[in-house]
């Protein structure tokens, strides 16, 4: 689908001429254009404890600076992806963490790495997925990067949404402007409670939050292999894998919640 195009009327060439006379190039050169425009979208809503916040950022900031996720950056066309990290809560809660970031190597994954393991305020509240996925799409078209690709990559312990705008109306906008959205469906995190819904919850995923191009799910059941779920999403989301074995459906069949019950 077309990419959003704004029309900012008359103005945009007066504005255009004063920039290029201040600064050598035109406003569309001076973007930093990048492979991938990537947003982590992390759940911190109330079923997530501050250890578990804790160690979902570990697994993000460790993913990132393995040799295969930065070999998978440094081989794309332009070698570079721009990624932020937000946690999400209700409507009312969608918290940067770390702001845009050009990755382009160790150093600058490292950097990243650093700043997403310093103390931050977390997002707090209940599931409120919709919002969050519109928080992501504004991100994305009000920087000043230009990713050839530009991904919304969810993660969630539930399907719910308990407030703000219907999970269907954020989707359907964020594919409507181009965005492909992934998931990473958290079964369970310390294994205290097991599965922290009575539906298939990879399947929930698939049915009403992933899309576009290529979307995919990945699963994690265990501290262990949250952090190798992490791993194996970015080299997807990188690399560009249009991979169908990266849908993991691994539940037992359950009964499918319908989008209603997901969105009231």
């Amino acid at each position: 689908m077309p990419a959003v195009i704004r029309n900012s009327g008359s103005g945009f060439g007066l504005w255009a001429l004063l920039w290029i006379a201040a600064f050598g190039v035109s406003p569309v050169q001076a973007q930093e254009a990048v492979d991938l425009e990537l947003v982590l979208l992390a759940d911190a809503t109330g079923s997530i404890d501050d250890t578990e916040i804790r160690f979902q950022r570990e697994g993000y900031a460790k993913a990132i600076t393995d040799p295969q996720v930065l070999s998978a950056i440094t081989g794309g066309a332009y070698q570079r992806i721009a990624v932020t990290y937000v946690e999400w809560g209700s409507v009312t809660s969608q918290v940067i963490i770390v702001d845009w970031t050009i990755i382009d190597g160790p150093e600058t994954a490292r950097a990243f790495s650093e700043e997403l393991l310093k103390p931050h305020p977390r997002a707090s509240g209940r599931n409120a997925i919709g919002a969050a996925i519109e928080k992501a799409q504004e991100l994305i078209e009000s920087n000043s990067i230009e990713g050839h690709r530009k991904v919304i990559d969810l993660s969630a312990d539930s399907a719910n949404n308990w407030n703000g705008p219907p999970i269907s109306l954020a989707r359907q906008q964020a594919l409507s402007a181009g965005i492909v959205i992934n998931g990473l469906a958290v079964l369970c995190r310390s294994c205290r409670t097991g599965r922290p819904v009575t539906y298939d919850l990879e399947k929930a995923f698939a049915d009403t939050i992933i899309g576009g191009p290529g979307s995919f799910v990945v699963t994690a059941d265990s501290t262990q292999s949250f952090a190798t779920a992490v791993r194996n999403k970015l080299l997807l989301e990188i690399a560009d894998n249009q991979a169908p074995s990266a849908i993991q459906v691994t539940a037992a069949e359950r009964p499918l919640p319908t989008k209603a019950e997901m969105e009231q």
